[in-house]
């Protein structure tokens, strides 16, 4: 055996001494970047595991009682979906709450909706964005007035079109508010159909989910989703609540968490009763628009957050290409580096992604993972590319 190491190594280093040059480094490239993915597949993407693991251990604190708190939703042209999902919210397992709807100038049939589920529900309380109100993001106006109008500390945030998952979700988010708490994240997931676009979609939210979850784990907190988050009402006074990006089209959820977030004030929920269900997109030009707006404001998160999602981007793409420039180098030892290299990171992909897929209750991912592993980016980067051509463009919420 130690015959054959020994055999095995110097034909190794033989074979290292022989390189061209280009070749020596394109290999040293690629085990670079194969590196970096590993950190932050194995050092970031699994803070949940572990996370998880403390729940079930009881090394974590979550709070015995339950104080009052207001549920804020922001809603424009929903008649259908306040018929459908509202009452999911209004309906709650919960002591103390209420719900205040506020209604950002509809013209279809919200106002007279909301009337009637008022004479239903005591806790449903409704406010109005005047129609001549004008401003250039008018949900932030919209989701300030509601917070003003909140007589609770604690404030819970979901859209118009989001469902609770069961009827356990407020006291799911609420048990984190510890006294050191002032913001909680949860995740929000879309409705599965049966279509290519609403693959791609809830893969691309749950990576996104894995992301921004798993950073905060790491006292790396950079942004929520509006689906499914919470903070306490005095920290969005204290903070001048939105003053810092009004100028900005959209960043009422990443960027305002991105801004106050710290290293022991954040926690994240992700037992099943905490999780909405949103209607994805129906088609591709509208996701799409989606995508740009959300992407709109990444470029105002602060540096370091940048930096963590961008070292993962950009090393993730190199990792690729170099494989792709071992594969065609004609040399077979290297074509079997990169081969060890790309299945060992597909492996840990499958088994983190769908393990975390489970947690949320979202489907298994196989060969899909690859592909949408290259293609994600792509479509960022060419949302982005073109964001610079066009210059500002206003995104409306609705």
């Amino acid at each position: 055996f130690i015959n054959m190491a020994y055999n095995y190594l110097n034909y190794i280093l033989d074979y290292f001494y022989g390189l061209p040059i280009w070749l020596g480094i394109v290999i040293g490239c690629a085990f670079c970047f194969f590196i970096i993915q590993m950190v932050y597949y194995w050092g970031f993407f699994t803070n949940i595991f572990r996370f998880k693991r403390k729940c079930r251990k009881n090394k974590v604190s979550f709070l015995e009682s339950f104080p009052p708190v207001s549920v804020i939703i922001c809603v424009k042209n929903e008649e259908v979906n306040l018929n459908d999902k509202l009452p999911k919210v209004l309906e709650q397992d919960y002591p103390d709450y209420e719900v205040i709807v506020v209604n950002d100038s509809s013209s279809d049939e919200t106002e007279e909706v909301l009337a009637i589920m008022k004479t239903r529900y005591e806790r449903l309380h409704t406010t109005f964005v005047p129609e001549n109100a004008k401003f250039i993001d008018s949900k932030k106006f919209a989701l300030t007035l509601g917070i003003k109008a909140a007589k609770n500390e604690i404030l819970i945030f979901t859209d118009a079109d989001c469902e609770p998952k069961t009827e356990k979700w407020l006291k799911n988010i609420v048990r984190n508010f510890t006294e050191d708490t002032q913001i909680v994240l949860g995740y929000g997931g879309y409705k599965r159909k049966k279509s290519l676009l609403n693959y791609i979609i809830v893969f691309d939210t749950l990576f996104i989910a894995i992301q921004y979850l798993n950073y905060s784990l790491s006292g790396k907190t950079y942004m929520g989703v509006g689906r499914n988050m919470a903070y306490r009402k005095s920290m969005f006074i204290e903070s001048k609540g939105f003053t810092a990006h009004l100028n900005l089209q959209s960043g009422d959820d990443d960027l305002f968490i991105n801004e106050t977030a710290t290293k022991t004030n954040t926690r994240i929920e992700i037992s099943p009763d905490s999780i909405t269900i949103s209607e994805p997109k129906d088609t591709f030009s509208m996701w799409k628009r989606q995508k740009e707006r959300h992407l709109s404001t990444s470029g105002h998160y602060r540096f370091g957050s940048k930096a963590l999602i961008g070292v993962e981007v950009f090393s993730r793409g190199l990792f690729y290409a170099s494989l792709i420039a071992l594969l065609i180098s004609f040399d077979l030892v290297a074509a079997y580096i990169a081969t060890g290299m790309f299945l060992i990171r597909y492996i840990t992909q499958y088994i983190i992604i769908n393990l975390t897929a489970k947690q949320l209750g979202e489907r298994k991912y196989y060969i899909g993972i690859l592909i949408l592993d290259i293609l994600l980016p792509l479509i960022n980067l060419n949302i982005q590319i073109k964001s610079l051509f066009r210059g500002k463009e206003k995104y409306k919420w609705k």
